[in-house]
């Protein structure tokens, strides 16, 4: 059948997703979502190295990998940084999320993040924002992500890949995200993060 076949439905740009009949190289994986942002350097590489990289991760498929927003920074005044691309990846790993949590963190410093200012400009951002349906308190690795009911940067690129998401302890994506402004949070739609072969 051609492409041209007009039966043929083409997979939205906006959405970059992977459908397996079996992830036969995974046992008893479970689900998570990552939130990744870069506001320095060449943004849209960094972000296609983030989900190529996790896509390498033993134990891990990436699933879906959402369209790239333009957002301003987070917790500063405005100007003074860059602004950021941001996306959101579902992903089943057979990980803990202590390891995805280090893994996580080899990433960013593959691409050389630097941790010297809370909130600071960055290469890039590796956020594990929800694991399963875990709610944890641990310190090392709050779950879900403590600030992620609230951010618009993720909950809408997390909402266009899984539109029925809930935040555990929260509610749905979709309610949280009638709460909030999405005014700093563009879409780009001249810009696509690909799936790895």
């Amino acid at each position: 059948m051609s492409s041209s076949d007009p039966t043929v439905q083409p997979v939205p740009s906006s959405v970059v997703e992977r459908v397996d009949a079996a992830d036969v190289t995974l046992s008893n994986p479970k689900r998570a979502v990552i939130s990744i942002g870069s506001n320095l350097g060449n943004r849209l590489e960094t972000l296609q190295g983030a989900v190529d990289a996790l896509e390498d991760t033993p134990g891990l498929r990436v699933k879906a990998v959402s369209p790239v927003y333009e957002t301003e920074p987070w917790g500063v005044e405005s100007g003074t940084q860059p602004s950021y691309f941001n996306a959101v990846v579902l992903v089943k790993t057979t990980l803990p999320p202590d390891s995805l949590l280090e893994r996580g963190h080899a990433i960013e410093e593959a691409f050389e993040r630097v941790r010297d200012e809370r909130w600071g400009p960055r290469t890039l951002d590796v956020d594990i924002v929800a694991y399963q349906d875990v709610v944890s308190d641990d310190p090392a690795l709050t779950l879900p992500h403590p600030r992620a009911h609230e951010r618009a940067f993720v909950l809408v690129p997390w909402y266009d890949v899984d539109p029925e998401a809930e935040v555990p302890g929260h509610g749905p994506v979709a309610e949280l995200l009638a709460g909030l402004s999405l005014e700093s949070v563009a879409p780009r739609a001249d810009l696509e993060l690909r799936l790895p072969e």
